[in-house]
Parts: structure tokens; C-alpha cells; sequence
């Protein structure tokens, strides 16, 4: 039976995005499936207007060998993507076609409006029969919403924070540690040179995985991870001792944007977008202030911040993602959707795209940080998993 497959990336873009997009429409190819990309994410599907073909084209592209045939050699998504929520629109960003549509449940009193029918009724415009949604907890809520619905659906997780709920790996993480690493390793020439503290802060979100994850391979002095508030005088005199006792003269630390210092809150910034999220980021730079002061030495801070999303894929990012691309058509085979790829003990496997609400993944801290000292701490090896989470 031939199938029409829709697929779409949404939240912030992740090296492997790609390579995943192209091993789902060559199996999908393979089948003898059609395939169609839909451009922007949920955005897409929210500002097709079925009333305005100009739309049509812009947001939906039945989608070719050719197409996909070299997408798996740059980062990012060919797609592009978009933080967008069709079941909480705010009311400035409602498209003006859908302001008075029946389509549309206000759900709150400020106008937020639930637009899940009209993306409904666009998907059953397009002819597609299944949605292959690549995103975060955030994106494949969306999709958890579709299947309550009962529209077919397959998730495949991306997070280069590593914290979707129900697996083990999402596409992105390995490229972001790999990143992190080079870039710490680097970092230490200048900080040496100058004999400074350098303090390095790494996206994560509410997850520490991608600082303790790079301080463990850089072997650094220090690392801060979300789940462990710190209390900056101790860490002070730590990097104090760090220093003193390195031959050069430096000590070097990672921070990951969500940490709390004891008493204090997460620094977030601007407005929430449509998942209630606010912008995170600048810990580093208060702690570095802080430092600064209570020890008298010289800090070099940096953020990390996008380039660790930047750039093509590595190999296990590569690799990761086209398996995932693969598995996911299998199941379409299989008939069997409401299911969200994964990978547990290093096995791929699948869960239901449910499990992503089931709860929240973070760093094991008994098992893998040593809370005195605010360092990675690996108590056993024997059975742990490849990815130390």
C-alpha cells in the first residue's frame, strides 16, 4: 500500500538533523512511499492557509531523491525549523487567516488559542497518512497531542542537552560534547598563557549532561551542572587550590546555563516562548565576576553557547541519526506508530511517544558527580551505559 509520509523538524536546530531527514525518505523511497517535507516545523503547518495557494508551496514540498541526495553533508536542517506550539498560540503570533477561525479553542484569557484542528485539517489537505516529527520533549509534545487525536505519528528525539525522556541518546548530544571538548582543550592555551581561571558555560537547559559529559573528557579542574546548586565561596578557594597547584599556573572549569548557585534562582532572560521556556544563559559571567572578586585573580569567561550546535555532524551523530531514520520507517511498515525511536543499553529500540511527559531526564547524580568536590565522578564502570547516562 502506498503511504504519503510527512516529516518535519522543530526546536533548535542540532548537527544530524539532516542525515536523519535523508535516511527517512531513502527507506521511505525504498517502500515506494512519497514523501513530504514541511518547512519550519509546527509553523509550517500552522500558516498553511488552505485558502492561499501561494502557501501551499512555501510550507509543503513533495520531496525527491535529488532533494535529499547531499543534505546529509552540512548541519543544521534543510527544513529549517521553529519553536512553534499549535496547541498554545499567543495572540500576536496567530497568522490573520486563522484570527476568527472556527479552527481555533481559546484556551486561556489572554487569547492563547489551541489551533490542533486546523493542523489537522492541513494534514488531511496534504494526503499525509503519517507525520515523522525530529524534535525535543517540547516538539514531539505536539505530537503526543496528534496521536491522542488519533493521527499516526513517529517521533525521533534531537537534543543536543541529551534530555528527552524514554531514551537513552538524542541526535546532537555527541557533536556537542565534541565541540565542547575541542573547544576546552584549546581554551587552555590562552588561559595557561596568562595564568587565569577560565570559565567555560555550556547550553544544557535543566540538564547538566553536556558539562559534566565535557568536563569529564577535558579533564577539567571543576563542573557545575544544573542539578547540584553550588556555593561560590567553596568553589572559589577549590580553584584557588586548582590553580596553585598546576605547574602552569591555571585552572579551567565548565558551568552548565541552568546552574543555581546555593540561594539563588536560574538566570533566564526575555519572554517565554510557546513552550513557557525563557532564554537561560549568563551564570558564567556572574560567576566569573564573583570569582574574580573573592579570589583576586583574572577570569576568562566564555559561552559556548550556538557553537555547539554548529556545523555537520560527527560520526555518532551521523550514525545515530540515520538508524533512527531507518527504525522509523520500519515501524511505518509495521503499522506501527505512536512510538518515538530510541536507544537503551545501547540497543535501538522504541517506547510511546507518551514517555516523553512521564518524567524528566538528568544527570544520575550519585553515580556520576561528586557533590563535595563539583567534579565528575564515575563510582562504577561495570554496566555503566556508553553514554554515562
Amino acid at each position: 500500500m502506498t503511504k504519503t509520509i510527512g516529516i518535519l523538524t522543530g526546536g533548535g536546530d542540532v548537527p544530524g538533523l539532516n542525515p536523519a531527514i535523508k535516511s527517512v525518505a531513502m527507506s521511505a523511497f525504498d517502500a515506494g512511499y512519497k514523501m513530504i517535507g514541511i518547512r519550519r516545523g509546527w509553523s509550517g503547518l500552522l500558516h498553511y492557509n488552505l485558502d492561499e495557494p501561494s502557501t501551499h508551496d512555501y510550507y509543503a514540498k513533495q520531496l525527491t531523491k535529488d532533494d535529499v541526495r547531499t543534505v546529509d553533508r552540512s548541519g543544521g536542517t534543510f527544513l529549517h525549523t521553529s519553536r512553534t506550539n499549535p496547541q498554545r498560540v499567543k495572540p500576536d503570533d496567530i497568522p490573520d487567516f486563522l484570527k476568527n477561525s472556527k479552527l481555533g479553542k481559546k484556551i486561556d484569557a489572554d487569547g492563547t488559542t489551541d489551533y490542533t484542528d486546523h493542523v489537522l485539517r492541513v494534514l488531511e489537505h496534504l494526503g499525509i497518512d503519517v507525520l515523522v516529527s525530529i524534535g525535543g520533549d517540547d516538539t514531539l509534545s505536539f505530537s503526543v497531542r496528534l496521536n491522542k487525536e488519533g493521527f499516526p505519528v513517529v517521533g525521533i528525539p534531537k537534543t543536543m542537552d541529551n534530555d528527552v525522556f524514554g531514551t537513552d541518546y538524542c541526535i546532537g548530544f555527541s557533536t556537542a560534547v565534541t565541540r565542547s571538548v575541542d573547544f576546552i582543550t584549546n581554551m587552555r592555551t590562552s588561559v595557561g598563557s596568562h595564568e587565569r581561571i577560565g570559565i567555560v558555560e555550556l547550553f544544557g537547559r535543566n540538564s547538566g549532561e553536556t558539562s559534566l559529559i565535557s568536563a569529564y573528557l577535558a579533564y577539567v579542574d571543576r563542573a557545575i551542572i544544573t542539578e547540584v546548586p553550588f556555593e561560590v565561596h567553596k568553589l572559589s578557594e577549590f580553584l584557588k587550590e586548582d590553580k596553585r597547584n598546576n605547574p602552569s599556573n591555571y585552572a579551567i572549569m565548565t558551568i552548565s546555563e541552568g546552574a543555581i548557585l546555593e540561594g539563588g534562582e536560574v538566570i533566564e532572560t526575555g519572554e517565554a516562548d510557546a513552550y513557557g521556556h525563557r532564554k537561560l544563559g549568563g551564570v558564567g559571567m556572574v560567576l566569573s565576576e564573583e570569582i574574580k572578586r573573592l579570589t583576586g585573580h583574572d577570569i576568562m569567561y566564555q559561552q559556548l553557547a550556538y557553537l555547539m550546535r554548529s556545523g555537520a555532524p560527527d560520526s555518532l551523530d551521523r550514525m545515530v541519526a540515520m538508524s533512527y531514520g531507518h527504525l522509523a520507517i520500519q515501524l511505518i511498515r509495521r503499522n506501527e506508530y505512536g512510538k518515538m525511536v530510541a536507544l537503551h543499553g545501547g540497543k535501538y529500540t522504541t517506547v510511546p511517544v507518551e514517555m516523553i511527559m512521564a518524567g524528566k531526564k538528568r544527570v544520575d547524580v550519585p553515580a556520576y558527580y561528586d557533590i563535595e568536590n563539583y567534579r565528575p565522578k564515575i563510582r562504577d564502570f561495570m554496566g555503566v551505559p556508553m553514554f554515562l547516562s
